[in-house]
């Protein structure tokens, strides 16, 4: 029985609020984030075979975990609206940049700055990594800031809370990178 089926007849049944419709900036928002999390994805799965520092591989497991629980977030608000979901989000992506676009978003790394990436090893790979994913975090940033600057956009609570979301985790993982890479690039 549904609650309004055991109401008074004529009493009025309260209403959920409606949460605002979601914008099409909301929606490229949550497209291009699972995206670009892919990127990050690549870029943590490569620590472990190339870095020998232990708070390093701890820094990318702490984002490979988030990314990927942000991925599944993103995805199931995206299906739960009827929107496409990327096929990044389910393991495919394009060549070394992490993913096709329609447009370049901020931060992502090029071709070039992943295959060098790719090819670097110990110290070498340890900055590399560390200065491409603050650009990285740095983009998503950009992305986020862009989403709050566009009129009606993340007045969805689900939007709002993982546009914050990532915003607080992108400084905080910034912050930690920045120490790191101090300590790596310092003799």
């Amino acid at each position: 029985m549904t609650l309004a089926a055991s109401a008074p007849v004529g009493a009025q049944t309260p209403r959920p609020s409606a949460s605002p419709a979601p914008t099409p900036a909301d929606v490229r928002f949550l497209q291009g984030m699972i995206e670009h999390h892919v990127q990050a994805l690549a870029m943590t799965a490569l620590v472990p075979s190339r870095s020998g520092r232990a708070d390093l591989r701890i820094l990318a497991e702490r984002i490979d975990v988030s990314q990927r629980d942000e991925i599944a977030s993103m995805s199931a608000w995206l299906t739960d609206h009827r929107q496409a979901v990327p096929a990044a989000a389910h393991g495919g992506h394009a060549g070394h940049a992490g993913v096709a676009t329609n447009a370049p978003m901020p931060g992502m790394l090029s071709a070039a700055q992943m295959a060098a990436l790719e090819a670097a090893r110990g110290p070498e790979f340890d900055r590399l990594f560390l200065e491409g994913m603050i650009q990285h975090h740095e983009g998503a940033l950009q992305m986020v800031a862009d989403l709050m600057a566009t009129p009606g956009a993340a007045q969805d609570p689900d939007i709002f809370r993982v546009a914050s979301e990532v915003d607080s985790d992108q400084r905080s993982e910034i912050a930690r990178m920045r120490k790191l890479l101090s300590a790596v690039t310092t003799p």
